[in-house]
Formats: structure tokens, sequence, C-alpha cells
């Protein structure tokens, strides 16, 4: 999110909604971060760098589209649901272990997810429209 939020022109709404998810996501990592501290666990690095490198490479190749915001949106709807599911999963086996710690921190990420996904279904078709509208106007709609 961090190179779209940076290329937004026209969607300030979208940029600050994207800002504010990305400062939470920092909070997402410190809490997982714990529970894998409180587990002795390590985390992945190569699971992070590849959803890393796959949001970058996703971002950056909707650059050249004419389109740019609408596959974002998409885009980022797609991934924040992914998220719902994988927070999903893992409260599962916390639950399951009586993990008390672990499940607050995994529920409030969950409900972050659930937050930006929902703001994201909700602004989508606005989104839409006011492309549709500079596009219209002969004004820049990618961005």
């Amino acid at each position: 999110m961090k190179p779209q939020a940076s290329r937004i022109e026209n969607y300030p709404d979208v940029e600050a909604q994207l800002k504010r998810h990305i400062a939470e996501t920092e909070g997402q990592i410190s809490r997982l971060e714990r529970i894998l501290d409180s587990l002795d666990e390590d985390k992945s690095s190569l699971k992070d760098l590849a959803l890393s490198v796959a949001g970058t490479f996703a971002a950056v190749g909707h650059t050249v589209a004419p389109d740019e915001i609408l596959k974002n949106s998409m885009a980022n709807f797609a991934f924040e649901n992914f998220e719902i599911a994988a927070y999903k999963s893992l409260i599962a086996p916390a639950e399951a272990s009586g993990n008390d710690g672990a499940i607050a921190d995994l529920e409030a990420n969950l409900n972050e997810e659930l937050a930006m996904a929902e703001w994201l279904d909700q602004n989508i078709e606005g989104v839409t429209l006011k492309f549709a509208s500079l596009k219209e106007a002969g004004e820049t709609a990618k961005k």
C-alpha cells in the first residue's frame, strides 16, 4: 500500500485510508512478533519478503494501467480478505490451546482488517464513479 499511497493524486480519501491502514499494519506486525516471541518461534523472513514483493509488484504493475486506482482498489480488497481468512485461521488454534494473549492480539488484527475491507467495499463504487468523471472531463483519472 505504501507505493500506492505515494502515487495517489485525485483521491485524497483513498490516500488517507491507505496511510491509516499502513500505520495499523505496523501495529499488527508488532502484535504478531509478540505472539511469536511468546511461543519461542522465529518469524518467517521468507513469508514477509514474499508478501512485500508480491504487493509491490502488484502496485507497480498497475502503474501502467490507465485505471490504476481501480485495479489497486480491487487488489487491496482481495488482499484484505486474504488477511481476514489468515487471522481467522490463526485464531482457531489459539482458542483451542487457550492462548488468551494471542487470541486478543489476533482479534485486534482481524478487526482492523475487517474494517479496512469494509471501507474498501463501501468506497469502490465512489472511486469508480470519480474515475469515470475525471476521465470524462479529460483530467488525470489514473491515480
